[in-house]
């Protein structure tokens, strides 16, 4: 008797992070954003942004340390 074996992922686990200019901001981040030019945002595979951070490292280290895998973009 053959099982079917599901080959698919059960989620999605890949992140983008892309750098995102301070100026395209609302006001109320960039107030928060201080003296940086460039922000970091991390999105799912819908598009929905997941968080918004300081730096491209730590962009990278949350989403590892949240399971996912993360990819640039350009």
């Amino acid at each position: 008797m053959e099982q079917p074996f599901d080959t698919a992922p059960a989620e999605n686990r890949i992140v983008y992070v892309k750098a995102v200019d301070v100026t395209e901001l609302p006001s109320e981040v960039r107030d928060q954003a201080g003296d940086l030019d460039q922000l970091y945002a991390v999105h799912d595979s819908d598009g929905q942004q997941l968080a918004l951070v300081a730096d491209r490292k730590l962009a990278f280290r949350l989403a590892r340390q949240n399971d996912y895998a993360p990819v640039a973009v350009h």
